[in-house]
């Protein structure tokens, strides 16, 4: 067994709508409460980075999975979206939206667009994140497929 550890240094020399920084590997930035939820809105905060973390572990797992199966691609882009609930005080992360745009070279056949398909939605079920807010974080998949014009 392998285990990997990952290190962050925070600092937060405020109160609630102070400014801190984080320091983890290459990522240093400032973190804040948003103004959406009437904070400074310096830098990053929670809600982003649970987003970032859900996206990125996503796209890299398809392009992974991808690589392993043959499967070459023209191009492979995402956009995500993370819907906060705020009800009575209380802040639950509810819901994180993946919309996959895979775009697979000219030549692909029927069986490589399947594939895709197949793959868009197992990436969702093996990315890492996605297993560790399962049954937290609901999770949903539009995934766009298509095949790249000569």
């Amino acid at each position: 067994m392998a285990e990997h550890l990952f290190s962050l240094k925070a600092n937060w020399p405020g109160l609630r709508n102070g400014v801190g920084e984080i320091e983890t590997g290459n990522l240093k930035t400032k973190v804040s409460i948003p103004p959406e939820m009437n904070g400074p809105g310096v830098g990053t905060n929670p809600d982003e980075m649970l987003l970032g973390a859900a996206a990125t572990c996503y796209i890299i797992t398809l392009a992974a999975m991808m690589e392993r199966s043959h499967l070459e691609k023209e191009q492979l882009t995402m956009e995500s979206e993370g819907i906060v609930d705020v009800t009575n005080g209380v802040i639950t992360y509810k819901k994180i939206i993946h919309r996959p745009h895979i775009v697979l070279k000219a030549n692909a056949i029927d069986k490589d667009y399947q594939l895709a398909q197949k793959l868009a939605k197992k990436a969702e079920t093996s990315c890492m994140i996605s297993r560790a807010v399962q049954g937290n974080v609901e999770i949903e998949l539009q995934a766009t497929v298509e095949v790249a014009s000569d």
